[in-house]
């Protein structure tokens, strides 16, 4: 989008500090750098009716492929349009970069094909003007860091088709009397006994705050196949938290101990991809 390059560009100046947590299942990417997620929340803008949604798609479709999919500093990125949240005008414009480094070298690879691709200043100008009339002035942004525990989608099971994304957004909470290390261990035996076993999450993507409106934010996206695999998913926590502890007493400490890490609040979304907008 036009206005997420002046967006990044001011966020550079900011991007300082680098951290080194594990972000997947496989042992070897303890020695890598997290991934830096960059959500973008804009607005459809409703008050432009010369334009169709088909209009809308083609120009996004020019733009991925002339510019975002030819993006080697940019790990992926996704288009994401609302299903259940508190505005239906919402667009999510998701990108992933390997380190800070990457998110300024993205920014300048941008301009550098886009201006290959449209090499006329007019023709370019005008493609832009085009394209930013479909959303409104109005747009948030949030960083964030990719926490170790993902369950990956399969076969690039995100570009091929619609899926749903419920994203759930809680707030950490810092208990004195927490012990070193014991958050890390709880949520390992929980991801590979609760989620991991679950058949109808074909993804899970948990990051926290890094740079954004609340330093509290922890971050879990959980990907199915259709708004009925929600509750089935939901279900099958419960599910299978009972196989793993049966004894209540059990799965009451474990709980107990887990959610101290946590204020209690958090909210829900829900969102669906454009498959042939996803790196």
């Amino acid at each position: 989008m036009k206005f997420t390059y002046k967006l990044l560009a001011v966020l550079c100046a900011f991007l300082v500090l680098q951290t080194t947590v594990a972000y997947s299942q496989d042992d070897k990417a303890e020695e890598q750098q997290p991934p830096i997620v960059i959500i973008t929340k804009a607005h459809a803008n409703y008050d432009y009716t010369e334009g169709t949604m088909k209009d809308w798609f083609d120009l996004e479709k020019e733009y991925f492929d002339k510019v975002t999919s030819k993006n080697e500093h940019m790990m992926g990125s996704s288009v994401m349009m609302h299903l259940f949240s508190e505005d239906a005008s919402e667009v999510l414009l998701i990108s992933v970069y390997k380190d800070w480094g990457s998110i300024e070298k993205a920014v300048e690879r941008d301009g550098e094909l886009a201006k290959e691709a449209w090499s006329d200043d007019d023709t370019r100008s005008e493609f832009f003007s085009k394209q930013s009339k479909y959303y409104t002035a109005q747009h948030s942004d949030e960083i964030y860091q990719a926490l170790g525990g993902a369950k990956f989608l399969e076969d690039d099971l995100q570009k091929e088709e619609s899926l749903v994304y419920y994203f759930q957004v809680s707030h950490l909470a810092f208990p004195e009397d927490s012990e070193p290390g014991e958050i890390q261990k709880l949520r390992k035996e929980y991801l590979e006994n609760v989620i991991y076993k679950n058949e109808h999450i074909l993804g899970y993507y948990p990051m926290r705050h890094l740079y954004g409106a609340d330093s509290r934010d922890f971050v879990e996206v959980f990907v199915v196949k259709s708004m009925g695999d929600v509750e089935k998913a939901l279900d099958e926590m419960g599910k299978l938290s009972k196989e793993h502890w049966p004894e209540d007493e059990a799965r009451k400490e474990f709980y107990t101990k887990y959610n101290k890490y946590f204020t209690g609040w958090h909210a829900d979304y829900l969102y669906t991809n454009i498959p042939e907008l996803s790196k």
